[in-house]
């Protein structure tokens, strides 16, 4: 170690690299790390700005619940962002993450311009859970709450934990049945194995948990025939395949009743 001579700038060198290290431990420490990083980056873009290489025109087509804002500011589009190092890959994902959108394209066209196309989700039936009503796609993602768009108010409703990601398949079966379809206000998942129908006139169907079409092919049948759905009744049970039971609203079950205890009475007397 005696014999080892260190260059004269060693200790400058070392100096140096303390207080770097300090600057840095004490940016890390006081959370500063952020603010530095946008500082580069935008440092780095104004240069690139500076080259000929500022965003100047944005072509943006595809867009119809997710306004040109949100793209932008998903995209990471700024007055101070150039084109020369926008994150593309980041940009799409970013997108991507928006519950509207489905799929995303972002090109750089240099020197200045940005194309970026986006195809969006369409809005398939509403989802009720806990309480909350959801619009939903046709493959279950939830794209926003109803409250924020009444005018998805006339989607089909489905009910339940499960019930959106086995909405549309459901529903195509109800779709085979257009005069049933057009009466029922909720589809119910039951503990996320069967459905029952709310219809809008307060009736009940329990669906069984499988051979659907043959059950929903019995009901057609059943009201085209007898005009079930119609009557006074409070609840239709398909779950056994082989019989139908109807359960009585309580003023048809109280006519009901009072109509036999009116038929013994008169048996009683003797009356014809």
């Amino acid at each position: 170690m005696a014999d080892l001579r260190l260059p004269r700038w060693a200790g400058a060198a070392a100096s140096a690299l303390l207080i770097l290290a300090s600057i840095g431990y004490g940016a890390a420490k006081g959370g500063h790390v952020p603010m530095i990083m946008e500082a580069l980056s935008d440092a780095r873009d104004a240069a690139a700005n500076a080259a000929g290489f500022r965003i100047a025109a944005v072509s943006l087509s595809g867009e119809k619940h997710v306004s040109r804002a949100e793209i932008f500011a998903a995209a990471g589009i700024t007055d101070r962002a150039s084109l020369l190092f926008l994150d593309v890959d980041g940009a799409r994902a970013r997108l991507r993450a928006i519950p509207w959108i489905r799929e995303a394209s972002v090109r750089k066209l240099y020197p200045d311009r940005l194309q970026i196309t986006v195809t969006e989700r369409d809005a398939f039936a509403l989802w009720q859970r806990d309480g909350n009503v959801s619009v939903i796609s046709a493959d279950g993602t939830v794209v926003g709450p109803l409250a924020a768009d009444w005018h998805f108010a006339h989607l089909p409703l489905v009910v339940g934990a499960g019930a959106a990601t086995r909405a549309r398949a459901f529903l195509a079966l109800l779709d085979a049945h257009p005069e049933i379809r057009d009466q029922v206000r909720a589809s119910v998942l039951v503990a996320e194995r069967r459905w029952n129908l709310k219809l809008k006139n307060g009736l009940d169907v329990r669906l069984p948990e499988g051979d659907l079409p043959r059950a929903l092919d019995t009901l057609a049948e059943l009201d085209r025939d007898k005009h079930l759905i119609s009557r006074d009744i409070a609840a239709i049970d398909l779950r056994l395949p082989d019989r139908v039971s109807v359960r009585l609203s309580d003023e048809a079950a109280q006519a009901r009743e009072d109509a036999l205890k009116d038929k013994t009475a008169k048996h009683k007397r003797g009356d014809v």
